[in-house]
């Protein structure tokens, strides 16, 4: 088609056109804007949470893009002197335009959405779910979206089986190729929203045998500092399927036991007595909170008791035990309580006639 050979009726067409891409352009966004603000906002005022005001602003640049997109299309459809074989290029080009745009609105979106999440987790707790990982949510998020968008693009010009068969045989092998570290990721993504532990907790997995504050949760691993000041990296995936133990939750007072065993003719209400006073005047035992001196058994050379209390914070349990132990000590001898000594049972096994008399000249030698 040749400019030059238009009518002024066809130059008049053709102004109408580009004149609805321009009111388009400009007016639709100062409408999209007043429709937003004044119109829906007042529908959802009443809402106590910012994710209308994400939404909106997610939706907002992508509907200007369609209403400037939508013009074109009407001006160039209303130009009934257009060559008749433009008809099915432009229906493929506008075709991918609004496929962009829907593309690009769901993307904004969903990324809106995730940082109204991340805010809002960050304002509630410790964790600091925007840093550590949201942003890689969003990044595979936007990764599938694209894959989906151009296989879709893709199918409506051609047939995408044999891509599909592909794609699909390779996810698989990088699936099993890294199967532990696609465990850990997974096993992070519940900690991060189970939130069983949070920075700073005390925890022990009881299948690792160790414990620690917590002092980094990644997607990958979690560090956990020991009482010995090492730094102990556990994957996720160990922590996901080990038994946890959180001294930290519900809060930080903490009942620890110790067991004793005093002599035989012991007068049970006086042990228990001295025992529970003797804890009491310990500094940093919770006065407001239950001491026991609970006689549990009859052992073999002594009556076992089993004796609790409580602390402010786990923090303190070594020194605590030293502190207790001590004073019961104390206090038992200042009221002449005998405390029997740990019992201990020898085994003898039947050994070898040739044995017994190698270990007979032995001792006669030593004697």
């Amino acid at each position: 088609m040749n400019l030059s050979d238009l009518t002024n009726q066809q130059w008049n067409e053709l102004g109408i056109s580009l004149l609805i891409l321009v009111v388009a352009a400009v007016v639709g966004r100062w409408l999209i804007s007043l429709i937003l603000n004044q119109g829906v906002r007042r529908l959802v005022s009443r809402t106590e949470t910012k994710l209308d005001d994400t939404i909106f602003k997610a939706i907002k640049g992508p509907l200007h893009l369609f209403i400037v997109i939508l013009a074109i299309d009407i001006g160039i459809r209303r130009l009934d002197f257009l060559p008749e074989n433009w008809d099915a290029s432009l229906d493929d080009i506008f075709y991918v335009l609004y496929f962009v745009i829907g593309t690009y609105f769901l993307i904004r979106l969903i990324s809106g959405i995730l940082d109204w999440y991340g805010t809002t987790l960050a304002d509630r707790d410790d964790l600091n779910l925007t840093e550590q990982m949201l942003p890689f949510i969003r990044r595979i998020v936007i990764i599938l979206i694209a894959l989906i968008a151009m296989v879709s693009l893709l199918q409506h010009f051609t047939d995408v089986s044999a891509l599909l068969a592909t794609l699909g045989v390779g996810s698989l092998a990088i699936a099993l190729a890294a199967k532990s570290t696609l465990e850990d990721f997974f096993s992070g993504f519940l900690i991060m929203f189970d939130r069983p532990f949070l920075i700073g907790d005390r925890i022990g997995i009881m299948e690792l045998d160790t414990w620690g504050d917590v002092i980094d949760i990644g997607l990958r691993s979690t560090r956990v500092r020991t009482r010995d000041n090492r730094s102990v990296v556990i994957p996720n995936s160990i922590i996901g399927r080990s038994l946890l133990v959180n001294y930290s939750r519900p809060d930080t007072q903490y009942r620890i036991q110790i067991e004793m065993g005093l002599a035989y003719g012991t007068d049970v209400e006086v042990a228990r007595e001295t025992i529970i006073k003797a804890v009491r005047t310990v500094e940093g035992v919770l006065p407001h909170r239950k001491v026991e001196a609970l006689f549990l058994r009859f052992g073999e050379t002594a009556l076992i008791f089993r004796v609790r209390w409580w602390l402010e914070s786990y923090y303190d349990t070594r020194r605590m035990f030293d502190k207790v132990n001590s004073a019961i000590y104390a206090a038992l001898n200042e009221k002449e309580i005998t405390i029997a000594p740990p019992s201990q049972v020898d085994t003898f096994h039947h050994l070898p006639e040739k044995t017994m008399n190698e270990i007979s000249t032995l001792t006669t030698r030593l004697d």
